[in-house]
């Protein structure tokens, strides 16, 4: 491997003025790690406006994201290939006048609308065997270890060396508008602490937040609990055992979960979606993992601490087995004490990552 710069191995064209097009993982923490995509793209191509398909789940994301110029929204459902949706979206993405697609998705469906639009160039991997909605084929990608590899690798030439790392994601939040979303939640000034306990799948959430919250708040810090819809029941238990001082901040809209990451000195998250929005703004991200493996799974950007089970220490363990998709033991096997020694390290360090 290679450092990222050598892995421009064509000159960099700075005539090139067509727009972009990102067809990324809507995922919330892949779609994060799609800004690493964003700016390999712009480092070749300094002067094409870059834009991403996007869902209205990821959708605010795109307001933090330096070299975006705009989302494009799409609602197709995770079923069916909805042909006439597909339309309306291939209607937009002509109308923008695309030159490049990059297509990271596999599916079939994820090319469809690209391809309606005869958007020029459409660079994906083999996947689904699109043929005739990608046009520009790259191979290889199984030799490709990690997801940002096979997504970033899109933005490189073809043939180009894979390098030793990537640029890091990177969410700017400006610090008045993470201080006013404050005044405006009355929220207060007092340091604070964000818990992001939900996760998909119960063998990625950590049970002990309701206990880290009371000793938390112990300690003198506000704690505010950050999720989507699903972690309303998470959030009510953790508010009764911390009682005045943990405020409920769940809510459908991720917008208020960014902001809140932004504004708070810390933040402790499973691994999930907001571990990955957290690390990419700045915020000092403990990251709690049960059988999956930080290397895989955790941020680009360094986490302050990753917390694992003690028996899984310095182990690689496949996201796949059948320990991460059905034993709870692991992630139940973290106590409180190691979680709260982390946090205690964080801050005596500044509240800075190492």
């Amino acid at each position: 491997m290679t450092d990222f710069a050598s892995s421009l191995t064509d000159p960099v064209d700075a005539t090139d003025t067509r727009p972009l097009l990102i067809v990324p993982y809507n995922w919330i923490g892949d779609f994060v790690r799609g800004h690493t995509v964003v700016r390999v793209a712009k480092q070749r191509w300094p002067n094409r406006p870059v834009d991403m398909l996007v869902t209205p789940l990821c959708a605010p994301l795109v307001d933090y994201m330096p070299g975006v110029r705009q989302g494009i929204l799409h609602d197709l459902p995770r079923s069916r290939l909805a042909l006439a949706r597909q339309g309306r979206i291939a209607a937009r993405l002509r109308a923008e006048g695309y030159g490049t697609a990059l297509v990271m998705p596999r599916t079939w469906k994820s090319a469809i609308a690209p391809a309606l639009a005869a958007i020029p160039e459409r660079v994906g991997f083999v996947g689904e065997a699109r043929f005739g909605l990608i046009n520009r084929w790259r191979w290889g990608e199984r030799a490709l270890p990690r997801l940002i590899d096979k997504n970033a690798m899109l933005a490189l030439p073809d043939g180009a060396p894979r390098p030793a790392e990537w640029p890091q994601p990177k969410l700017v939040v400006p610090a008045e508008a993470a201080a006013a979303w404050r005044q405006a939640n009355d929220l207060g000034a007092a340091p604070a602490i964000a818990l992001a306990p939900g996760s998909v799948g119960a063998h990625k959430r950590w049970p002990y937040y309701a206990e880290a919250a009371r000793a938390l708040v112990a300690e003198g810090y506000d704690v505010w609990v950050v999720g989507g819809p699903g972690e309303t029941d998470a959030a009510a238990a953790i508010v009764a055992a911390g009682g005045a001082r943990v405020r409920d901040l769940t809510g459908a809209d991720l917008r208020q979960g960014i902001l809140a990451l932004a504004a708070a000195r810390l933040a402790i998250s499973n691994d999930s979606g907001l571990m990955h929005v957290a690390a990419a703004i700045g915020t000092p991200t403990i990251g709690i993992f049960g059988p999956t493996s930080p290397w895989h799974w955790a941020p680009l950007n360094p986490l302050a601490a990753a917390v694992q089970p003690a028996s899984l220490r310095g182990k690689e363990m496949p996201y796949h087995s059948v320990a991460a998709r059905d034993d709870t033991s692991y992630i139940g096997s973290i106590p409180v004490g190691d979680v709260m020694d982390a946090v205690h390290r964080v801050l005596a360090d500044g509240g800075t990552r190492p």
